[in-house]
């Protein structure tokens, strides 16, 4: 109830009010609702993480794409198979709902993503890979020497033959935010490794090791109450204390709203 259960989506206002949607799960459909009733130009910016159904399975719901008014900027890494694109149209059609991808009014742009940094109005996006079955990609988004680290759908391998520690710790250096996957405890992990989550002790060596300033623990397990969420950001906040580390950790919800 205070955590919330939907799935993957953010949103970012840049300091020009361009506007940036991370994923469209379950998340985007109140978006969509508060963006179609403000002011704002009907322009929106969506750049996604991968294309497993909990991260663009709101897309059908996103209110904005049904008004002809509506130009959208799609921005997605390369899937195991499909593309972004084929992904989404797949899921727009017979049978499984019940308006076609081709009847949408709006105005629907598709850019592939590579490992090259790209531009969405003052937000610099700089990729990364996941360890994730079928890819993806997290993001590094600066703007005004401000950085936020998007990293979700990640398996930290920490103390594992092979895991390169470094190509996750450089890639979040310095973040004023990092945002990472911290689906499960230790004990979960024994059952669920290699599943392409990680475990809330694995992201926080992450987050001391980069030294950022705050780590938003996120992909949380819906299947916990509140209350156990709140012990696991206790535990966090214990085990940062106890490396020495200054870092503000909290889990994410449904409606939290951060400045950098």
């Amino acid at each position: 109830m205070r955590y919330g259960g939907d799935t993957s989506c953010l949103e970012i206002e840049s300091d020009k009010g361009d506007l940036v949607v991370l994923d469209a799960g379950t998340g985007i459909r109140a978006f969509g609702t508060h963006f179609a009733s403000t002011a704002h130009k009907k322009a929106v910016h969506l750049v996604c993480t991968h294309a497993h159904l909990d991260h663009i399975m709101g897309f059908p719901y996103f209110a904005p794409i049904f008004d002809e008014h509506t130009t959208l900027n799609v921005y997605g890494c390369p899937c195991a198979n499909d593309s972004l694109e084929t992904a989404i149209r797949k899921l727009m059609r017979t049978p499984y709902f019940p308006v076609d991808f081709s009847a949408l009014p709006s105005e629907i742009t598709f850019n592939e993503v590579t490992a090259a940094p790209f531009k969405i109005g003052t937000l610099n996006f700089t990729p990364i890979r996941l360890n994730h079955p079928n890819g993806g990609c997290g993001y590094r988004i600066e703007e005004r020497g401000k950085a936020l680290v998007f990293i979700t759908d990640n398996e930290l391998e920490y103390g594992k033959p092979g895991f390169d520690a470094d190509y996750f710790e450089s890639f979040c250096a310095k973040a004023d935010l990092l945002i990472h996957d911290a689906e499960y405890t230790d004990e979960d992990y024994k059952r669920y490794e290699s599943w392409g989550h990680s475990k809330y002790s694995d992201a926080i060596k992450l987050a001391v090791a980069a030294d950022v300033k705050r780590l938003g623990l996120f992909h949380i397990n819906t299947r916990r109450t509140d209350d156990q969420m709140d012990t696991i950001v206790d535990d966090a906040k214990k085990i940062i204390a106890q490396s020495g580390a200054k870092i503000e950790c909290f889990g994410l919800g449904t409606g939290f709203e951060i400045k950098i």
